[in-house]
């Protein structure tokens, strides 16, 4: 049986290499429409929650990851020997940033290298992971093809960009629209054929570096916009006006303008990362994208913001920063989500506790964090704590908050991301 036939019979096996926050959504997407997948991934932790049915991921309905792994559609393994069975291997691993600020593509090494040991006919290779364009046919292909196997002919290899939105409840896998593209005209359909099964609307592209492409520009086009307006909250501080207010001003317009909001830095696994991938990239063709760049850098300088914000509130309650108890309210990178990859609040963390402040910090999401090379764990938000701080910094804004509760009881607030805007007071402190 042809592969596309398999494919659309749903009788495909499916290994999905990586189980994080965009490999297992993934598979279980693949498993609830029929597929038979099997996650792969080192973490023995992952692994042994899966076989259990439990979902380590807050956005997956834990109902529906239990049924399918007791319906045997979903399975999960760190036996890489599995691969030589299966027709489609899915790459979705962390692609992070070396301390140098260059591309770390050591796990699409690692998971490459283990699919070429098992690589035969027939098989679809597609690569999900964020990276510089040229990695799919420069990094991945050398890797895979040889003299008895050829791409196009033999086997099947493709890019196609995750773009999952944690915490996002309106666009899914299914409805977000998939960007793909294959190394051959005979990859590009066959990945199309592929992702038609489990989402709404699949564009293909002219190429996979089209492809790696258009994912970094959109992660790039957020940061550059949030870069825009973090800069326009530090000039506007210093005119002493609400730059808040401005936004949502300049936002009435219907046209021309699409609002994006100033905050205490870029966090996540793709906006702090994907603009140096690019600029790294560009360098080898002697351009240098001073644009993006900078943008990064403006999004990188604000932790030291918000820890001039807060050593200025406490100085206008008589009190020195040294010493003085700092509760940081958040430390996911966004609201509503238990992912702290790259969050400004460790930084904002580790910069507070270097200029001698005493920080606990409280999430829902998070119940530990490491700062410093200390274990933390999330306090509760009783009144006898926030007697005590001295100073409340909103990093992340999540939901489940109660905010006049923490105004009612706090000490000096520090707001990061405009929460208490019902709220009037001279112990609360904007961005």
């Amino acid at each position: 049986m042809l592969l596309e036939e398999k494919i659309i019979k749903k009788s495909a096996r499916i290994g999905v290499i990586g189980l994080g926050y965009v490999g297992l959504p993934l598979a279980v997407e693949f498993a609830k429409c029929g597929f038979e997948v099997l996650g792969i991934d080192n973490d023995e932790e992952k692994i042994k929650k899966i076989r259990a049915g439990v979902s380590y991921i807050s956005d997956l309905n834990k109902d529906e990851v239990r049924t399918l792994v007791e319906r045997k559609k979903l399975k999960a393994t760190n036996d890489y020997k599995v691969l030589g069975e299966l027709e489609v291997i899915c790459i979705c691993v962390p692609t992070p940033l070396s301390k140098t600020k260059e591309p770390d593509l050591s796990y699409i090494y690692s998971a490459t290298d283990k699919i070429r040991e098992y690589l035969r006919k027939g098989q679809l290779i597609i690569l999900e992971s964020t990276t510089y364009p040229g990695t799919t046919e420069e990094v991945v292909l050398p890797r895979l093809e040889n003299k008895n196997l050829r791409v196009g002919r033999d086997f099947y290899l493709a890019f196609s960009p995750e773009r999952v939105d944690p915490g996002n409840k309106e666009y899914t896998t299914k409805n977000t629209p998939r960007v793909v593209s294959g190394v051959t005209k005979e990859c590009s359909r066959l990945v199309k054929v592929l992702y038609e099964q489990i989402v709404e609307e699949v564009i293909v592209v002219s190429s996979c570096r089209v492809a790696e492409m258009s994912k970094l520009l959109e992660n790039i086009y957020r940061s550059v916009n949030i870069a825009l307006v973090n800069e326009m909250a530090l000039l506007c501080d210093k005119m002493k006006i609400n730059v808040w207010e401005v936004i949502e001003s300049a936002s009435t317009k219907p046209f021309g303008f699409k609002t994006f909001y100033p905050g205490p830095g870029l966090g996540g696994h793709c906006i702090p990362i994907d603009p140096f991938y690019l600029s790294w990239k560009a360098k080898q063709y002697g351009f240098y994208t001073k644009f993006i760049e900078l943008s990064g850098e403006i999004n990188e300088s604000m932790p030291e913001y918000v820890v001039f914000k807060v050593r200025e509130a406490l100085n206008s309650q008589g009190k020195s920063l040294k010493g003085s108890e700092v509760l940081v309210l958040g430390v996911a990178y966004k609201r509503d989500v238990d992912d702290s990859r790259e969050s400004p609040a460790l930084k904002v963390f580790e910069l507070l506790e270097n200029d001698g402040a005493k920080v606990s910090f409280n999430d829902p999401y998070i119940q530990k964090i490491k700062v410093n090379g200390k274990a933390l764990h999330s306090m509760n938000l009783s009144k006898e704590l926030l007697k005590k701080i001295d100073c409340l910094v909103i990093v992340t804004d999540h939901s489940s908050y109660d905010w006049s509760y923490l105004v009612q009881n706090g000490a000096v607030i520090v707001d990061t991301r405009n929460a208490l805007k019902d709220f009037k007071g001279p112990n609360i402190v904007r961005l």
